[in-house]
């Protein structure tokens, strides 16, 4: 069985004592590939330190995430495209809206929103967007922004239905990670109605950790259990799962092999 992981922070603290023993357990459990998003310049040295530890299977995104848009967003954009002209990426990722934490800057998430958007389309990338609190705000600036070069992933999939079929008419898949497993998610309760070929699976290890190890440190081997629930929700054996959600995640990304 082959899983692919299309968002995880790998290069996070949380794994400083134990990196590679974390990967080795994903590996053993058939996640042949790791999607990296970036968040900003402070953590663009850690990304690429593993991808020198495993080349092969690490796939590193670029991009500024929302919440680190600060006062200095335009420089942190600069870096990530001074890191666009030395070298390719994956994805434009992880970007998007986050009105949870901070309200007041959401001027300026948009812009930068916007700005990598363009980024994307000019690279022909995929793009990956974070959305919290912003469903609203996201489609607005999507809708500014559709046509025929718009694609990527609604990573961490949280919305209702209809919201979800409003990304997909952006040419969006859906990022399906451990809350589908959550009492409280919700998602489990429509999910079905979305056709398996709009989907990929996450974790965004280190955090939301599926059933059973919530509240834990989240890890790439547990999205696993992220298909095991969606072998459940649409009656089809856990190896069709994860066919079918790794051909997504390779044909999105642009990655054959």
């Amino acid at each position: 069985m082959k899983l692919i992981d299309t968002h995880t922070h790998l290069y996070s603290d949380a794994f400083a004592e134990d990196r590679q023993e974390m990967v080795q357990r994903a590996l053993e459990k058939g996640v042949q590939q790791f999607f990296l998003p970036a968040i900003d310049s402070e953590t663009t040295q850690a990304m690429y330190d593993l991808e020198k530890q495993f080349p092969k299977e690490m796939h590193l995104m670029m991009g500024l995430h929302p919440t680190s848009v600060k006062e200095n967003y335009k420089e942190e954009l600069q870096h990530v495209k001074d890191q666009f002209a030395q070298r390719d990426f994956c994805a434009v990722g992880e970007i998007g809206i986050d009105l949870y934490w901070d309200k007041s800057t959401l001027e300026i998430q948009q812009d930068a929103f916007k700005e990598q958007i363009k980024l994307a389309k000019s690279k022909d990338l995929p793009i990956v967007i974070h959305c919290r609190d912003a469903f609203d705000e996201i489609f607005e600036v999507l809708e500014e922004e559709n046509d025929e070069k718009l694609y990527g992933i609604f990573h961490c999939y949280t919305g209702n239905e209809e919201q979800a079929n409003q990304a997909l008419s952006y040419n969006m898949k859906l990022g399906i990670g451990g809350v589908v497993t959550f009492k409280n998610g919700k998602i489990d309760q429509f999910l079905e109605n979305i056709p398996l070929e709009h989907i990929v699976l996450e974790t965004d290890a280190p955090y939301l950790s599926p059933k059973p190890f919530r509240g834990k440190r989240n890890e790439s081997s547990y999205v696993v259990y992220v298909a095991e629930k969606l072998s459940e929700i649409y009656n089809l054996p856990v190896e069709k799962i994860a066919e079918i959600t790794t051909k997504n995640a390779l044909e999105t990304f642009k990655i054959y092999k």
